[in-house]
């Protein structure tokens, strides 16, 4: 397993949440590391993204100014710290590795993903 993802639970609205990934493969830290998420019946969609060196972000508009995503090289661990959270944020969280920055909101670009984990926001 090349990314594990954790974090992952059932709090009520406008509560936090922090998920981590964590990467196995060394080589991982030399690419931008990104943040999907897929709610029932609907498509995966992108939430957030980091840079190789942790320098350059993006963000999904709908997650702006609440979610902060972060890395740390030297353990090779990907955050997305969630802030008040809304019962719409509720889906299955995944996070995963891409080798081009430019493609960092692209689902079929991404090479390594983690095995996802559910976020539930109450209302």
């Amino acid at each position: 397993v090349q990314l594990q993802a954790c974090g992952g639970g059932l709090v009520q609205a406008g509560g936090s949440l922090r998920l981590s990934c964590a990467a196995s493969e060394r080589t991982l830290s030399n690419w931008s590391m990104g943040w999907f998420r897929q709610a029932p019946g609907k498509a995966r969609e992108f939430v957030a993204a980091i840079d190789e060196n942790g320098v350059t972000t993006i963000y999904a508009d709908s997650v702006w100014g609440r979610f902060t995503i972060s890395r740390d090289n030297g353990d090779i661990l990907v955050y997305l710290e969630m802030n008040s959270l809304k019962p719409e944020d509720t889906a299955i969280y995944y996070c995963g590795a891409v080798p081009v920055w430019r493609f960092v909101k692209v689902f079929s670009k991404y090479q390594r993903w983690g095995q996802g984990t559910q976020v539930t926001v109450s209302s």
